[in-house]
């Protein structure tokens, strides 16, 4: 049964920082390209950043430059360094398998920047 439970979120102000973390189980998490995904209001879940098994990145160009996704295969757990935060970067951030999204969604992790 896969799991994916996201955390780090919260409230920051134009500018700051955040670390988000997303602990996988259940999946061959290792050979696995892994996504952030973000969720505004009113907007569909997007795909912000990506990772391949081999550490290979892809990035929306709204977070090119700012965000910084990685991955620590033996704790299965994949990260997304969130630096520069603008208020456009509000919503709620959800890791899955990416490109295309299989396993079932985590709760997310709120993320509100305050301009």
């Amino acid at each position: 049964q896969v799991h994916l439970v996201e955390s780090g979120g919260g409230l920051v102000q134009a500018g700051g920082s955040l670390r988000l973390s997303c602990a996988a189980s259940g999946i061959r998490f290792s050979i696995t390209t892994m996504g952030w995904y973000r969720q505004a209001p009113g907007t569909q879940r997007e795909l912000v950043a990506r990772i391949t098994s081999g550490g290979t990145t892809n990035y929306a160009d709204s977070v090119k430059n700012r965000f910084t996704i990685s991955r620590d295969n033996a704790k299965t757990t994949v990260y997304l360094q969130m630096n520069s935060l603008e208020s456009e970067d509000t919503g709620v951030y959800y890791c899955n398998t990416a490109p295309n999204p299989f396993a079932p969604w985590g709760q997310g992790t709120q993320v509100t920047v305050s301009s």
